[in-house]
């Protein structure tokens, strides 16, 4: 079976939460890993948002999919291959997916992201 997530974030929204909450919101949604790909940016916060619409849809598509009731956004993780291209990566125990893909787009105010799973 195939399932689709997709969100859309005010870049201005993640912004906010940064500059108001700082290291307890990076620290409570992003991994290490995706907070060195971001802060590396010439503009994180339009990264973090990209990364946040991903971390939503690809919550939305599993959910969807009722393998799970439940998945926080810090178990999710947005990769970046070499290339530059989004991975996802699940840290849930228990949630085996087949094929797992994220498109990620900014422009203007809005970051969204499009999730495809698929399960085994």
């Amino acid at each position: 079976m195939i399932f689709i997530g997709t969100d859309i974030v005010p870049i201005s929204r993640i912004d906010k939460m940064i500059q108001e909450k700082g290291d307890h919101f990076l620290k409570h949604i992003f991994s290490t890993t995706e907070q060195n790909i971001c802060n590396k940016k010439a503009s994180p916060s339009i990264h973090y948002s990209g990364k946040f619409a991903a971390k939503e849809a690809v919550k939305k598509a599993i959910l969807s999919s009722k393998s799970v009731l439940t998945i926080p956004l810090s178990s999710i993780e947005i990769q970046n291959d070499k290339d530059g291209m989004p991975l996802v990566q699940i840290q849930e125990n228990g949630f085996n997916f087949k094929h797992m893909k994220v498109s990620i787009s900014h422009a203007g105010d809005y970051a969204i992201a499009t999730a495809i799973l698929e399960l085994k």
